[in-house]
């Protein structure tokens, strides 16, 4: 499975894919609606656009209305990179580690961090 660097909640942006002006997605900001890190690929609040067709269904608690459904489908995460929050710009992610002492004992935590800036992510 490959490693990921984004998580649900971060601001990524599209860098591949159609331009704005020829109806595609290219250089859309949005948040991270859900990870699928076994398919590789992450959901994009405004991203990625499909219209679905529902057909009217019978249930047992009543009739489900019909229509035309416009909701996100998943891209694939190397198309989207990760928004330095300090100045809106994309960025690559580092991770480095720092000993942190709680308890008497000493403890290794991993810190995401913008390659762009230096910044804590």
């Amino acid at each position: 499975m490959p490693k990921m660097y984004i998580k649900k909640g971060d601001l990524v942006q599209v860098i591949s894919g159609a331009r704005q002006s020829r109806g595609g997605d290219r250089g859309k900001q949005g948040k991270v609606l859900k990870v699928f890190p076994e398919q590789n690929r992450v959901l994009v609040e405004g991203v990625n656009r499909v219209t679905k067709h529902k057909k009217p269904a019978q249930t047992a608690t009543g009739a489900t209305a019909g229509g035309i459904e416009i909701h996100e489908a998943p891209i694939h995460a190397s198309n989207v990179m990760l928004v330095d929050p300090k100045d809106n710009k994309p960025t690559r992610v580092g991770f480095r580690e720092e000993k942190v002492e709680r308890d008497g004992r000493t403890k290794t935590v991993r810190i995401r961090y913008s390659r762009r800036t230096g910044e804590d992510i």
